[in-house]
């Protein structure tokens, strides 16, 4: 009796562990076509922000947008939009690069998805190569495959 208990146990821990490995395998895919999707989509949209394609940009945000920026204050999408073209019309180019081992990206249940990173925006100034490093993050919405942000977090400037 002892050792069929044993036997039972030993194949009942088995089955457990098989399941719970299939299960992280199959989490563990759509994690991944979670994360590609978004770094697609954080790469097409600071490929319009490089060409300073505003139009295109405006495309990746809702028009509820709140950006909350560390030392700026809660902005809304007419004024970031605002605030770009400003960026856009000055006489240098500004370009943002990410930090691809810092990206994270994180499922939102019935919602989208949370992207965390770090980038770096550069730029010629008086000759000089000038680099700043930031961290972001951004929630993106996800409306029937139509990805967009909806909330962005801009700090450490």
């Amino acid at each position: 009796m002892k050792n069929l208990l044993l036997l039972i146990f030993s194949v009942s821990t088995c089955v457990s562990v098989t399941a719970q490995n299939q299960d992280e395998k199959a989490i563990s895919k759509t994690q991944i076509s979670l994360y590609n999707k978004i770094a697609l989509l954080d790469s097409a949209l600071f490929k319009a922000y490089n060409s300073k394609n505003i139009e295109l940009m405006k495309s990746y945000f809702t028009k509820d947008l709140e950006w909350y920026q560390d030392n700026g204050g809660l902005i809304g999408f007419d004024k970031v939009f605002f605030n770009f073209q400003s960026i856009f019309n000055r006489e240098y180019d500004l370009k943002r690069t990410l930090i691809k081992e810092s990206l994270e990206v994180h499922p939102i249940e019935g919602y989208g998805a949370i992207e965390v990173g770090k980038h770096q925006f550069s730029h010629i100034e008086n000759g000089k190569l000038e680099v700043g490093t930031f961290k972001f993050l951004m929630i993106w919405k996800n409306e029937s495959g139509n990805w967009k942000i909806s909330r962005v977090i801009s700090y450490d400037h």
